[in-house]
């Protein structure tokens, strides 16, 4: 359904039940009035408060998905705005799906050539003592610890020592049965924005970020103002321009559309990038990277937050129920 600014009736999804639940909320927040400052009927919609099937009932036209994490950026909330016909902002379910699952995207990096740091994974069968004692001999330390279907750093650690390992897999544990470890990567930390569909897909201007001792967790992305942010970067052009490249190469290759965005390391010893994920739902709140970047391109927010939700669409097309 093409989107018709007089006609359309847009729920904002935000909140949900994920752990990235209060982010969320501020995400949508913005985005809600963004789009009330442009003329367009839109509404605040929680789907832990409100059940999704009442969005057909009530005559919603569009979604704009602001959900973070699980059970809204994984595709499941995707996959129940398809059977419902409803456009939505965003990657479809299996982009979504793929994305939200950390070793699942890593391996199709690395099957496209893509550099991201080496890694291990574990099942719950695979955690024994012995295998998870292995980990520093396998990667080498530092090494980080994460959980593979979680987001905005909840449940990661650095590990510097082997003493350390224990407490950082009962953390990761705590938010997943799964575990995944990575090789960490000396360097600078960096994000590149994406917009657009598969071949007219296209990287907007890469933020670096400094933090503290280099700790860009949950607490410092969000709540505090203790990172800074560079945009533009100030790193070389080239530099610039190799991350844009593998960045949409990485977006490509997860089959995303709408909007993404990749975070990165680059290696201080041969300013090689590593691909580190891929944010199919990114943040939109005021300490937001993706807004950031658009900015320095010369979009504000209002006018983002009206190109994503003109992109509405579905994974296949057809004539919504309602229209």
């Amino acid at each position: 359904m093409a989107f018709d600014t007089h006609k359309a009736r847009v729920a904002v999804l935000m909140g949900g039940h994920s752990a990235e639940r209060e982010i969320s909320l501020m995400s949508g927040n913005g985005v809600l009035q963004a789009l009330l400052s442009k003329g367009i009927q839109a509404e605040a919609w929680d789907p832990a408060h409100t059940p999704l099937l009442a969005l057909h009932d009530q005559g919603i036209t569009h979604a704009f998905i602001a959900l973070h994490g699980r059970h809204g950026e994984d595709g499941t909330v995707q996959g129940a705005l398809e059977l419902m016909g409803i456009p939505y902002t965003g990657s479809g379910v299996m982009a979504s799906a793929i994305a939200m699952d950390k070793h699942m995207t890593k391996r199709i990096w690395l099957a496209e050539g893509l550099s991201t740091p080496p890694s291990v994974w574990l099942t719950p069968a695979q955690q024994t003592p012995q295998a998870l004692n292995a980990i520093p001999q396998q990667l080498g330390l530092p090494l980080i610890v994460k959980p593979p279907h979680e987001g905005s750093s909840i449940g990661v650690s650095k590990v510097s020592h082997g003493d350390q390992l224990p407490a950082a897999i009962a953390l990761a544990q705590k938010s997943d049965p799964y575990l995944l470890c990575e090789a960490f990567i000396q360097g600078e930390e960096v994000t590149c924005p994406v917009l657009g569909d598969a071949d007219q897909a296209f990287a907007l201007p890469v933020v670096k970020i400094a933090a503290p001792d280099g700790a860009y967790d949950y607490q410092n992305k969000y709540f505090t103002d203790a990172v800074t942010y560079h945009c533009p970067s100030g790193l070389p052009k080239d530099e610039e321009q190799a991350i844009q490249a593998l960045s949409v190469a990485a977006y490509r290759a997860l089959g995303c559309r709408g909007w993404g965005r990749a975070d990165l390391m680059i290696r201080a010893s041969d300013r090689q990038p590593f691909l580190l994920e891929m944010n199919t739902s990114p943040g939109m709140t005021s300490h937001s990277l993706v807004p950031m970047s658009a900015k320095a391109a010369g979009i504000d927010y209002a006018d983002l937050c009206v190109r994503l939700l003109k992109d509405a669409r579905l994974d296949t097309y057809r004539e919504a129920s309602h229209a």
